[in-house]
C-alpha cells in the first residue's frame, strides 16, 4: 500500500465547482478510454465551469482507481514548465500527475503500442529522492541537498482525451490536461546516474533522435530555469494537502524538447553526451 504520505487519492479542497458525483464519472470514463484506447471529450468542453482544482481531483479519483486495482506509485511527474507551454495553455504554472508502478519500462526496451492511443515522447532529467522533500517553503537548494542522484529520461505522454473537439474544434486546455494525469504514459531512465551538485544541471542537454534522425536538441535550463525548480514548485503544491515527495520516489522534472510523435517501429535515444544515452523501442 501506499505511504500515506503520498498523493492522496481524494486530496480536498473548497475550490471545487464540480460535484462528487461529476468528478467521480470524468474519472470513470478517462479509465474507460485507456482500456479501450478510444478517447473522450475534454473535460473543458463538457463542463466550461470546471477549474484547475477540479481537475485535480478528477486525476485523483482516476488514480485512486488504478490503485485500487492493485497498481502501486513509483513517483511523480512535472509538466508545462516551460514559458512557451505555459502561455499555449494560459496558466502562469506547471503541473502535475503521478507516476504507477506499470509505466516504468526498461532503458533499450520494447514499449508496447498495443496499449496506448497517440504516443509522444519528451527528454527530461529524473531526480531520486534520498530524504523526504516538503514545502511550504521549498527551494531548489533543498531539493539538491534531498536529491540522492540525477538521471537521464524519457517520459512517454499518451492522451486519453482529444487534443481537439472533434465537434467545437476547441483545443485542450490546462484542465484537460491535467485531469488526464498530465498526459503521462510511461518513463523510460538510463544512461549514468550523478550527484546534482557535481555538475551544473542548467547545462545539461539531449541530442534526441527517432529511427537515427535527430528531431529535438535542448538544454535542462530551458524547464524553469533550473531542473530542481519544478521539484521544489511540487513540494510546494504537495504542502497544504498534508503530503510530501517521499524517499526512493522518482520525480521526472519537466521536458526541455518539445514532444516527438511516434508510432510502431519507431526506436527513440536520446544522448546526453558524459551522461550516457536513454531509448526505448515502439513496437
Amino acid at each position: 500500500m501506499p505511504s500515506p504520505n503520498l498523493p492522496s487519492p481524494n486530496p480536498p479542497s473548497p475550490d471545487l465547482s464540480l460535484s462528487r458525483e461529476q468528478i467521480l464519472a470524468v474519472a470513470l470514463r478517462l479509465d474507460e478510454a485507456e482500456r479501450t484506447r478510444t478517447q473522450i471529450r475534454a473535460v473543458s468542453v463538457e463542463h466550461p465551469g470546471a477549474g484547475i482544482a477540479d481537475a485535480y481531483a478528477i486525476q485523483a479519483a482516476w488514480i485512486d482507481r488504478k490503485l485500487k486495482a492493485g497498481r502501486r506509485i513509483s513517483g511523480l511527474k512535472i509538466g508545462l514548465t516551460s514559458r512557451a507551454m505555459q502561455a499555449a495553455v494560459g496558466i502562469g504554472e506547471p503541473d502535475s500527475g503521478v507516476l504507477l508502478d506499470d509505466m516504468v519500462f526498461p532503458d533499450g526496451g520494447v514499449v508496447p503500442v498495443s496499449r496506448f492511443i497517440g504516443l509522444r515522447v519528451e527528454a527530461e532529467l529524473a531526480f531520486v529522492l534520498r530524504t523526504p522533500l516538503s514545502g511550504p517553503d521549498c527551494t531548489l537548494f533543498d531539493v539538491l541537498d534531498a536529491a540522492a542522484y540525477v538521471v537521464p529520461a524519457l517520459e512517454i505522454l499518451d492522451t486519453r482525451i482529444f487534443r481537439v473537439d472533434p465537434a467545437t474544434g476547441a483545443p485542450r486546455t490546462v484542465v484537460d490536461t491535467i485531469a488526464d494525469n498530465a498526459a503521462n504514459a510511461g518513463i523510460v531512465v538510463g544512461g549514468r546516474p550523478f550527484r546534482p551538485l557535481d555538475h551544473d544541471l542548467r547545462w545539461i542537454g539531449a541530442i534526441c533522435a527517432r529511427n537515427g534522425a535527430v528531431e529535438e536538441t535542448g538544454l535542462a535550463a530551458g524547464v524553469l530555469n533550473h531542473p530542481a525548480a519544478g521539484i521544489a514548485w511540487l513540494a510546494n503544491r504537495l504542502a497544504p494537502l498534508g503530503q510530501r515527495i517521499e524517499p526512493g520516489q522518482v520525480v521526472l522534472s519537466g521536458s526541455f524538447i518539445r514532444p516527438i510523435e511516434v508510432s510502431r517501429g519507431d526506436t527513440v535515444q536520446a544522448d546526453y553526451g558524459p551522461f550516457g544515452t536513454v531509448s526505448c523501442h515502439f513496437a
